[in-house]
């Protein structure tokens, strides 16, 4: 069974239990091209870093619009043991919509890293500032949002395992 979530908690709670996200983005000769990345996420705004150049950023420079999938698998589910197709994934994914804009200010540049160092090191940094200058900041106001879980079970069979 599939649960649609609406409520922005529930989102925002399935976006930050994960450490990757990715990024899809067209090319100009329409090629797709999708990427891992790590994160910072604060109230609707995906926030992202690279280096300054390389292909990333010139897709980017383009067609500056991305679609971002987060997603965290919980452990498979079935509803008959017996039966290979009641075999699914317990997972929650979050898939939003957006277009990047790059900050240049210094000071909020400085701010955005730091969400990043925070969420992945509990830690707050100093940065000199060739480091921030060579980074490349991109925000994401997430435009349009769906979340999905999959794998939810009504009836679980008594005997079915909850791990594989």
């Amino acid at each position: 069974m599939t649960i649609i979530h609406t409520e922005r908690e529930r989102i925002e709670a399935a976006i930050m239990a994960c450490d990757t996200c990715f990024v899809g983005m067209t090319d100009t000769g329409g090629e797709p091209y999708v990427i891992p990345m790590n994160f910072a996420y604060l109230d609707g705004t995906v926030y992202l870093h690279s280096a300054q150049e390389g292909r990333k950023a010139g897709i980017i420079e383009r067609n500056p619009n991305v679609c971002i999938t987060f997603c965290s698998v919980d452990k498979i589910v079935c509803r008959d043991p017996g039966v290979a197709c009641s075999y699914s994934a317990h997972a929650i994914s979050v898939i939003g919509w957006g277009e990047v804009i790059y900050e240049d200010d210094f000071d909020r540049k400085t701010g955005i890293l730091n969400l990043f160092m925070k969420r992945y090191t509990g830690r707050d940094f100093t940065y000199g500032a060739p480091a921030v200058r060579n980074v490349k900041v991109w925000k994401v106001a997430l435009e349009k949002v769906t979340c999905k879980e999959t794998g939810v079970l009504r009836n679980p069979h008594k005997d079915a395992p909850s791990d594989l």
